[in-house]
């Protein structure tokens, strides 16, 4: 299997008890406060018996944690081979490196184990794709906020490297590196915000100090100077240089013994064998020093490892490559006190600063031997040099690494809107269930379908939208749906009246001849946007032989909420058809029908375009703002992306509470002169803030309305005014709102559509500001306003 479970115990879906579905949506007490309990992080990486660095580091978490810290509970998520699996000891499931469906697997677990946090340790070689871009789809999965650690920041990227890096940043709540250079590079080079970004330095053990003699007897090496370096062996490691110092550095002190402790590298052995090894080894033979070289080709369980530390007095780390940001041996090394010479790789220009070890050019056999004589030459030296290097190890030791890392798991799983992840793809379960062979029905009665009320224009409209976006439908699958979608549109057209009808009973009998204006200006929005967006060429026919057909009888709308859903659609079909006269036409009537009522409903605290608040107040302000990119002439445009940035600004402040969270208009409102009540919210009114958010965004590239639509979207995720989770990603579902009780138990067409369109226009809105522009992370470019 993708997915092997060891002693874990995973809940069903989140909606499907009361019971459960309290005990996972219950984050957050009233005050928005996590309730008194464990914070729970899903760790995921490479894991022990695994044979590598990342393995190493991330078992010491779990290890260190569970030792020094433990309110935190932590279960693992091991990346495997399945070709050749290993036995692991304490992990929760393992992952199929290789195998796509095993991400989406392990996200799903996590997501339905209720974690609080994510914790993912990124390397590109070790996940499977692509420079590892299967990754991508664990991360896009994820429920919880994502601790991202990076053990490699390339200053030159391919372009696939910045993609997939990119790409995680844009899904990350916290970021951990362990160099200052690093975090520089993440902001600076990639856009990173500097408020997720988090140095802490790769933790090491706390040992008592200069036991070297006790270590090298037990090794056989009495009276010898042991010089060492420990790792995977490869090209990369420098140990040729070394060598090639060694008879400079025997001749003067004939006792001095290198050891090479380390396995070859499994990749390199796989390609070559031990050729590289012996390479070395004939090296060193023929320039003599054979005997003062020992190799030891094993890769050290830690203890061991440490061991054989403590029998060295010098630690040599020779690498090439000057990019490496992590060397947990170098961090070891350090607090064992051992004196360092090494090339100035990122983690050692850091770690070795301020004289605590000797930083040497790369790729230079003579710069080894002048730095390695001149600490031997220099006893006194080379003492103060080891007790330095012990000094700035107890900065790191585990309870200092463990204290840290906690802090940052408590921030990450703090119920901030700012870093609840954004675009976790919901499942499409919750939305097929409310389908049938007519259309999408209208409502439910907790998550089963009530058929007592039928269907209606509304929902179904929106379907087609989700239909035409949504990512988790196969093309078969996505024809078939938007083929009922489109039927019901098309039988809902009255040709004698001109317009079209909105409600059917179930048993597919009108219970109208008109809908409302309302309705019919969704309607056409609809049309207008599948045209825009299909790629299906027969369908896009279809949506513009019924747009063609309904936009002269439906272009004298009278209310605002009509007018402005018609204007969007004009401006979907715009996109796609520039020359189309009527939809300009249309677009224009409507830009200028509603800045005239915001003129005439304007007073000094009311920039609003009626006197009263109704549903989906943000839809006036996104039609003026997509319109003033199509309209003819100049000082319209302005007009209307003035009036649309202004109202949309001021209708964002009334929908955000003092506590910083979404309080969008409650229906209680609904019909009250300059009223504003909180309740009942409505996942709609999330939605059109979103989609309002995005096109102000697109308009104007202002980071605030980013940074809105993210406080709008953590609305459905508890951050709200009673701190329930309304949005279920396992399924798709949503809960039709919150009332002073708390929430609507009840998960109708509305709210499902409202909650996955919502969705994708976050997906939109993190691509265009990580991929695109890389201006919401922290560029500089843009600030809010």
């Amino acid at each position: 299997m993708a997915v092997k479970q060891t002693d874990v115990l995973i809940p069903g879906q989140i909606l499907s008890s009361p019971a459960l579905a309290s005990s996972v949506f219950t984050m957050f007490d009233a005050t928005g406060v996590k309730s008194a309990r464990n914070t729970s992080v899903a760790l995921i990486g490479n894991f022990a018996p695994r044979k590598c660095g990342i393995a190493t580091f991330t078992t010491d978490i779990f290890e260190k944690l569970r030792e020094y810290r433990n309110e935190i509970d932590v279960s693992v998520y091991a990346l495997d081979d399945a070709d050749a699996p290993l036995s692991y000891e304490g992990v929760t499931a393992t992952i199929d490196r290789n195998d796509p469906v095993a991400y989406k697997t392990a996200a799903d677990e996590m997501n339905a184990s209720g974690v609080d946090t994510v914790w993912l340790q990124h390397e590109y070689g070790i996940f499977g794709g692509d420079r590892g871009d299967m990754v991508l789809d664990l991360v896009d999965a994820i429920a919880a906020p994502l601790i991202l650690t990076l053990h490699t920041v390339l200053v030159d990227p391919d372009p696939k490297q910045e993609a997939i890096l990119r790409h995680l940043i844009a899904r990350s709540s916290r970021i951990m590196v362990m160099s200052r250079q690093s975090r520089d590079l993440l902001a600076e080079r990639y856009g990173a915000p500097h408020e997720i970004l988090t140095v802490i330095e790769h933790g090491a053990p706390d040992r008592p100090f200069g036991r070297q003699d006790q270590f090298k007897q037990v090794l056989g090496h009495d009276g010898r100077t042991v010089m060492m370096t420990f790792g995977l062996l490869g090209p990369g490691k420098g140990i040729e240089r070394v060598i090639e110092a060694l008879p400079a550095i025997v001749e003067r002190f004939p006792e001095v013994l290198y050891r090479v402790v380390g396995a070859t590298h499994p990749n390199l052995v796989a390609e070559q064998g031990e050729a590289y090894r012996e390479r070395l080894v004939e090296l060193a033979e023929g320039l003599g020093v054979a005997r003062h070289v020992e190799w030891d080709n094993r890769f050290l369980e830690n203890e061991e490892l440490l061991d054989q530390l403590e029998a060295s007095d010098i630690y040599i780390t020779p690498y090439f490559n000057l990019q490496q940001s992590t060397s947990g041996t170098l961090s070891y090394a350090v607090a064992c006190g051992k004196a360092v010479v090494s090339t100035p790789y990122v983690h050692a220009s850091e770690l070795l600063a301020d004289d605590v070890g000797v930083l040497i050019e790369p790729d230079s056999a003579q710069a080894i031997a002048d730095a390695v004589i001149n600490l031997l030459d220099n006893p006194d030296r080379l003492a103060a040099l080891q007790r330095r290097a012990y000094a700035k190890g107890r900065e790191t030791i585990w309870p200092e690494f463990a204290a840290a890392t906690a802090r940052l798991v408590a921030e990450a799983a703090a119920p901030s809107p700012r870093h609840v992840p954004v675009c976790a793809t919901p499942g499409i379960e919750g939305f097929l269930a409310m389908c049938d062979g007519t259309g999408m029905l209208q409502h439910a009665i907790g998550i089963v379908p009530d058929r007592r009320h039928g269907y209606c224009l509304d929902d179904n409209v929106r379907a087609l939208m989700l239909a035409t976006v949504a990512t988790t439908l196969d093309h078969d699958h996505r024809a078939s749906l938007t083929a009922t979608f489109a039927s019901f549109i098309q039988h809902a057209w009255n040709p004698d009246r001109g317009r079209f009808r909105n409600f059917m009973s179930f048993d597919r009998t009108w219970c109208e001849d008109v809908g409302s204006d309302d309705s019919n200006g969704r309607a056409l929005w609809a049309l207008g946007d599948l045209f825009e967006k299909t790629s299906d060429p027969q369908i896009r026919e279809w949506a513009w032989r019924w747009y063609d057909t309904a936009l002269p009888r439906l272009a004298e709308l009278g209310s605002p909420r009509a007018i402005a859903f018609a204007m969007l659609g004009a401006a979907a079909a715009l996109r796609a058809r520039p020359d189309h006269g009527a939809s300009r036409t249309l677009l224009t009537a409507g830009a200028e029908t509603l800045t005239r009522l915001l003129a005439a409903s304007r007073r000094p605290d009311w920039a609003w375009f009626e006197v009263v608040l109704g549903y989906d107040n943000p839809r006036l302000c996104q039609a003026l703002i997509e319109a003033s990119d199509l309209l003819d002439h100049r000082d319209a445009r302005d007009e209307a992306k003035k009036a649309g940035i202004e109202t949309l600004r001021w209708i964002a402040e009334r929908q955000t509470s003092s506590e910083g969270h979404f309080r969008p208009i409650g229906s209680d409102s609904f019909g009250k002169v300059h009223a504003q009540m909180p309740f009942d919210q409505q996942p709609l009114e999330a939605q059109a803030t979103i989609e309002a958010a995005r096109a102000a965004l697109t308009a104007t590239g202002d980071r605030f309305w980013a940074e809105h639509a993210r406080i709008a979207w953590n609305w459905f995720f508890g951050a709200n005014d009673r701190g329930v989770v309304l949005a279920d990603l396992d399924t798709g579902r949503c809960r039709d709102g919150i009332n002073p009780r708390g929430a609507n138990e009840n998960c109708g067409a509305e709210s499902i559509l409202a909650f996955q369109l919502s969705h994708y226009s976050m997906l939109a809105i993190a691509d265009r500001d990580m991929v695109s522009a890389g201006e919401y992370l922290g560029s500089g470019a843009l600030h809010p306003q």
